[in-house]
């Protein structure tokens, strides 16, 4: 039997961009202020927020209430806790090791804030958010929410490499927490030191390697070092293999390419301009809902 191909890198990035998002997130962005949008389809844009010192507040900081339609939010936390809070009616927490996946679809208002107790000590915060496009057949579906909790995740042992948590999708026969509307795949992979792994990815899917922070080897032979890298690769072969220089965390994602046309302005994704001016319109009208004022101190 002849052995699955290697999927080819064709290109190692840095952050793009490196900016505020409201008062509470600093973050680096790795898509798509890099211009590889077009060759990670279904993702639309990843930041990495922090790691930031955070001093002790009076005050949540983070982002007041805004809009989202056609696409889904996934929230991944390391370090520090998000309040989080929805015209949906939803509320929550995420904690270390916990992940929000919250589909707009046709359309949410949200805020996200430090928690309370994180605002009270300060501390160290760090988190990812991945926006994941959804096919226009589901772009004006009704507004959903996933909480998953660090319990809900499913951990695959990697023996003395280090350990993947499959937040969606499969790593070999074990399925991820999150439900999907497309074929992808997010792993949150630890590998320590001199430890390596082989993935085998969907022949198709668009793919990346998203260090946070460490040293990897891809295909033994590009290397992502220190703090937000990212490596593109191919979507033709099934296999990518990750070699650790020292401890590492990364992020391993990969989707079916939806193949669209994308249209978007801030916060709304969708395929054609004219669906664009109405998101705009409907959020003005008060279709997507409104949000209680928040408690400004605590």
């Amino acid at each position: 039997m002849k052995m699955a191909e290697l999927k080819k890198v064709l290109g190692v990035y840095g952050p793009g961009s490196r900016h505020w998002v409201g008062d509470g997130f600093h973050v680096r962005n790795l898509f798509p202020s890099n211009g590889i949008e077009k060759q990670i389809d279904p993702f639309l844009m990843l930041d990495y927020a922090g790691p930031t010192e955070v001093a002790p507040s009076k005050r949540p900081r983070g982002v007041d209430e805004h809009p989202h339609r056609g696409f889904e939010t996934v929230t991944i936390a390391y370090q520090g806790a998000v309040e989080h809070r929805d015209s949906g009616g939803h509320s929550g927490v995420i904690y270390p090791g916990d992940v929000q996946w919250m589909t707009a679809a046709s359309g949410v208002v949200h805020e996200e804030k430090h928690e309370r107790e994180f605002t009270k000590k300060g501390g160290v915060f760090e988190m990812v958010q991945l926006w994941v496009n959804l096919p226009k057949a589901h772009k004006m579906s009704a507004p959903s929410y996933q909480a998953l909790s660090k319990e809900k995740i499913p951990v695959v042992s990697l023996g003395a490499a280090g350990e993947a948590r499959i937040i969606a999708g499969e790593w070999n026969d074990v399925k991820g927490a999150a439900r999907t509307f497309t074929q992808l795949n997010v792993f949150d992979v630890r590998l320590n030191s001199g430890g390596a792994t082989e993935i085998r990815i969907p022949e198709g899917h668009n793919t990346a390697v998203v260090l946070l922070k460490g040293e990897v080897a891809v295909n033994a032979e590009h290397a992502l070092r220190g703090e937000a890298q990212i490596a593109l690769l191919s979507a033709e072969g099934e296999r990518v293999s990750l070699d650790a220089g020292r401890d590492s965390v990364l992020l391993v994602l990969s989707g079916k390419p939806i193949g669209e046309p994308v249209a978007s302005y801030g916060p709304f994704v969708m395929n054609t301009r004219a669906e664009l001016m109405q998101a705009v319109n409907d959020y003005q009208a008060g279709k997507m809902g409104r949000l209680e004022p928040a408690l400004k101190e605590i």
